[in-house]
């Protein structure tokens, strides 16, 4: 009777301590599937936050002119009455209406103004961008992102209600300042959330596509809005937009409630991965490749009605096709990476062949059908390049050095931001003293010799992950949900990276296999992918 009990007493334990270990999964598959929907939430507060940075960017290219001309004939903020009354650029109120990047203005001096309002945020985006990837090595990626909509808010609001050049030239530069710490912390947090291939490649895939849409929305976006409805209201939409992007963020995750980032290992500091060559390498061809679009941008409207007596319609046309062509190279490139992950160097290669004979195209074209053709051209190799290369610096962090990405992120947006500061200001003297073909054959011929430079990526794009101090943390027993859930995520990667028909071996491999998912042995036996 007494061994019946026993047995009746071991089996309910086993049922106990079975329902228990049911319960614990149930949890933690619970816990891990919410933070999937969280990393997707974040995704999109990254992608409003990069969209509304670039609406901004390009709102005021429909209002500006007009803006700068009132305050110069003394009459005060301009709206469309004051619009109505004479365009000096005689381009008549439609104008407004079309998103043309840098429409065209009488007089030297308001052109100049111009061009420094636009440059001044690039400028001092590509000051501030060393010290807030520091910054947010240190600190994290969510607190950076929500000083930056801040900052961004408080740029929108001021540009609402300015009312002479220097308060423009202030909220231009602040917008500059919030981008640094916005754009770069937002990049960052898409890369660590989504570790993983292909899913890194598709998120930041999703960011471009909002960065390339808010630049073509945001000209007739803000055209409309102004002309029925006054200069404040575009800025006071798009303040009212990021208010709400910020509010969301701190709902996600609470800057000052998050405790990740004490079991994250110290970032690489900048000046090093500056000086890596890998890194160096990408970072030329991000800002090679955005030479082009930057430099075009100020000139080409000129360039269209001199030479082929283009109208106010097909300038303000001009580049509204490329969205599509952009979206499409995203799509191929994450695409083609999931495919063959190690081949991302020749995706920037072939992008920066295409935009280097696109370049070269544009003085032969004599209408505006043709002129649409390369521009589509270069908007799809920027979109091969940008999309092959932003996931490679993510890469090289992760197998050369810590994989915390605040650092590398700035870099890159020192690399754009040396494109679109330059652009705006030394374009037009290029075109000037030299001639529009021979900038475009310059652009060009820079983007086709520096192609062949990417072969220098073909060897690292086949490195093996290396086992990152994040995974050595955790090695040590999870601190926390956060730290659970990744490694729970380890296993089932580590699972399904291990060759097949390899046993399991027993002792202190299999402890580490327990805890990590991935033993000394297996950590060598793969490839990224």
């Amino acid at each position: 009777m007494s061994e019946a009990e026993g047995a009746g007493r071991a089996r309910a334990a086993v049922a106990r301590l079975s329902e228990a270990v049911g319960e614990r999964r149930r949890r933690l598959g619970t816990a891990m599937g919410e933070a999937r929907r969280q990393r997707r939430l974040l995704l999109v507060v990254v992608c409003v936050a990069l969209l509304l940075d670039n609406m901004l960017y390009m709102v005021i290219v429909p209002i500006i002119p007009d803006y700068i001309a009132a305050m110069r004939g003394g009459g005060g903020a301009a709206g469309p009455s004051a619009r109505a009354g004479g365009n000096e650029s005689g381009g008549g109120g439609n104008r407004t209406l079309l998103p043309a990047r840098y429409p065209p203005t009488a007089g030297g001096n308001e052109d100049v103004q111009i061009g420094v309002l636009f440059a001044s945020k690039a400028i001092l985006q590509l000051l501030v961008n060393p010290l807030s990837g520091t910054l947010i090595d240190r600190v994290g990626y969510e607190a950076p992102l929500l000083a930056g909509l801040a900052v961004m808010f408080l740029s929108t609001t001021t540009f609402a209600f300015a009312e002479n050049y220097a308060t423009l030239f202030a909220a231009r530069s602040l917008q500059g300042l919030g981008s640094a710490f916005a754009d770069t912390a937002g990049i960052a947090l898409i890369a660590d959330r989504y570790a993983e291939e292909p899913a890194r490649s598709r998120a930041l895939g999703t960011a471009l596509a909002c960065i390339s849409f808010g630049s073509l929305a945001a000209p007739p976006f803000g055209g409309v809005l102004y002309e029925f409805a006054g200069k404040r209201v575009p800025f006071l939409v798009l303040a009212c937009v990021c208010l709400l992007d910020g509010l969301l963020l701190l709902a996600l995750a609470p800057p000052c409630a998050t405790g990740a980032r004490a079991n994250m290992p110290v970032g690489t500091p900048i000046h090093r991965l500056m000086v890596d060559p890998y890194i160096a390498v990408v970072a030329g061809a991000l800002a090679t490749c955005n030479i082009p679009l930057a430099f075009l941008e100020p000139t080409i409207a000129n360039w269209m009605k001199d030479s082929m007596g283009a109208s106010e319609w097909e300038v303000g046309l001009t580049w509204l096709p490329a969205f599509f062509p952009h979206v499409l190279g995203v799509y191929v490139t994450v695409r083609l990476a999931a495919a063959y992950p190690h081949l991302q160097w020749f995706y920037g290669a072939l992008g920066m062949a295409i935009i280097g004979a696109s370049s070269c195209l544009v003085p032969a074209c004599r209408n505006f059908g043709q002129v649409i053709v390369p521009l589509c051209g270069i908007c799809f190799g920027i979109a091969l390049v940008d999309t092959a290369l932003l996931p490679t610096l993510a890469f090289l962090v992760d197998v050369r050095h810590v994989s915390v990405y605040g650092s590398v992120y700035a870099i890159a947006d020192i690399s754009y931001s040396v494109a679109y500061a330059l652009g705006p200001i030394v374009a037009g003297q290029i075109v000037h003293t030299m001639g529009f073909a021979q900038l475009n054959l310059g652009m060009g011929l820079a983007n086709v010799l520096y192609a062949p430079v990417l072969l220098f990526l073909k060897n690292v794009c086949q490195m093996k992950p290396s086992h990152s101090e994040r995974n050595i943390l955790l090695e040590e027993g999870p601190k926390g949900l956060y730290d659970t859930i990744k490694m729970e995520e380890c296993k089932g990667m580590g699972k399904s990276l291990r060759p097949a028909g390899e046993m399991e071996e027993n002792g202190v491999d299999s402890y580490r296999r327990d805890l990590t998912g991935v033993s000394e042995e297996d950590s060598s036996d793969y490839e990224y992918s």
